[in-house]
């Protein structure tokens, strides 16, 4: 009867130390799949930090917070000057005008945080799109005011308009070119580190009589028709 005892409790002995080594031999928890889920979970939040980080400092968008009547406190006109063509279109402007410079100045610098040039651009894109309107020339007439007679005035054609948007573009240093198309003008810039997405043959093209048009985008088929460029 004890022999038989001793035998059960040396069965259970082996029994407990089977179980021991079933134990020890079973992977951690943290070695099995939930280490795969907590690895890919630690990706997903370093990918959701880091990529709206560089989409911020790649494409910076401007707090538009500054109107017309703020920049036309600082723009004095000594004549309502204009002329009747790009042919005399030297007559009217002065790439390095003091009083636009301040305004383009005025505009950037309320509008982006840090120096960014292609912050820089759409601030002035969106001023000139949402501050100025779009009036046509009188039937049969062409007239191309100054960039310091359509500030004052807030009102401009498009050949006008656009000759503003290109002077102050040009004061924070940005090249470009009036666009001409049958009936029709804007301009283009050349802005390098702007994202490809904005860009068509290299340049940037930007209509500012196209109200719903973001930065970059041009009125649907215009881009299609004849165009010649005017370096100014």
């Amino acid at each position: 009867m004890q022999s038989e005892e001793v035998k059960e409790g040396r069965e259970r002995i082996k029994e407990f130390d089977r179980n021991i080594n079933n134990d020890n031999n079973k992977e951690p928890w943290y070695k099995g799949p939930i280490k795969i889920i907590l690895g890919l979970f630690l990706l997903l939040i370093i990918i959701m930090m880091v990529i709206p980080y560089y989409s911020i400092k790649e494409d910076p968008e401007p707090r538009m917070n500054i109107g017309l009547d703020e920049i036309n406190e600082f723009i004095a006109v000594n004549a309502s000057k204009s002329v009747d063509g790009f042919d005399k279109i030297k007559e009217i402007y002065d790439k390095n005008d003091a009083q636009i410079k301040f305004a383009a100045n005025m505009i950037v610098s309320r509008s982006c945080n840090n120096e960014n040039t292609v912050c820089y651009a759409k601030a002035l894109y969106y001023f000139v799109r949402d501050e100025i309107k779009y009036v046509s020339d009188p039937l049969g007439k062409e007239y191309i005011e100054s960039p310091k007679i359509v500030l004052k005035t807030g009102t401009a054609d498009c050949e006008s308009g656009s000759l503003l948007l290109l002077n102050m573009m040009e004061n924070i240093g940005v090249d470009g070119e009036i666009v001409l198309i049958p009936g029709h003008a804007f301009i283009r810039i050349k802005l390098d580190k702007a994202l490809g997405k904005y860009k068509y043959d290299d340049w940037i093209y930007l209509d500012w009589t196209c109200g719903s048009c973001s930065f970059g985008e041009i009125a649907y088929g215009n881009m299609d028709k004849e165009m010649r460029f005017l370096e100014i």
